[in-house]
């Protein structure tokens, strides 16, 4: 690999940005494409495709092969809300290889008693998110029912561009919730993101059945839908 295709690649690498790695087969030809401009390439719907899957792979494009070096950010999961639903999908979401954080600041419910072996953060959502980085690799629930913990995350995670947003409640709470994000200038089409009710509809009943409705409905997100053109760096 020539020494500015690796520098290339590894600055996308640092600042959290998805980039593929393409490589002739036959003539050994290699180029680099970003995240954002992989929706204007020649193998737009290849690359797509592969960065969904997050997983390398050789394709043959009219008679050529290529092989495809896909760098894809670790997707991460952040639950607003220490209750029995991120008890639940805390062990669910580690068997799926996804990093997953608490936040609450309520800290009788957010205790390592109740959360062994999982970051936990006894605090406010926007004293927080901004040293967690939050991204377009992110996927963010809201479960707390309370707005006061719950919007200011909703903000941040609209603002950011999060691969998956969801939210707990009935429609008419998700209404209010709606009104309060235009009030703050989000459009229709932002709102339109939030998954709400949270979680695939199977008629889950227990918090350990919405869990497992919660983690279909991100990894369906994540790999079944294409992720929104990355911004210019």
């Amino acid at each position: 690999m020539r020494l500015e295709l690796l520098q290339s690649l590894n600055e996308e690498r640092a600042a959290r940005r998805a980039a593929i790695l393409v490589t002739d087969t036959q003539s050994g030809e290699q180029r680099l494409v970003k995240g954002a401009d992989i929706a204007g390439d020649a193998l737009a719907n290849e690359l797509g495709a592969a960065l969904r899957m997050g997983k390398s792979r050789s394709i043959e494009v009219d008679g050529r092969s290529y092989f495809l070096t896909v760098q894809a950010p670790p997707a991460r999961i952040i639950c607003i809300g220490a209750v029995h639903i991120s008890q639940a999908l805390a062990p669910m979401a580690k068997l799926a290889d996804f990093d997953l954080t608490i936040i609450d600041p309520r800290t009788a419910f957010a205790t390592p008693e109740r959360f062994p072996d999982v970051q936990l953060l006894a605090q406010w959502p926007q004293d927080v998110l901004p040293d967690l980085a939050i991204d377009r690799y992110m996927g963010v629930c809201l479960l707390t029912h309370d707005p006061k913990i719950d919007d200011p995350a909703l903000i941040a995670a609209l603002r950011a561009d999060c691969f998956y947003i969801g939210a707990l409640g009935s429609r008419k709470t998700h209404a209010k919730r709606v009104e309060r994000m235009m009030a703050e200038g989000f459009s229709e089409a932002d709102l339109a993101r939030i998954h709400a009710p949270i979680g695939l509809d199977i008629g889950s009943v227990s918090p350990a059945e919405i869990a497992v409705s919660v983690l279909g409905e991100i990894i369906a997100a994540l790999r079944k839908k294409p992720l929104r053109t990355e911004p210019k760096a």
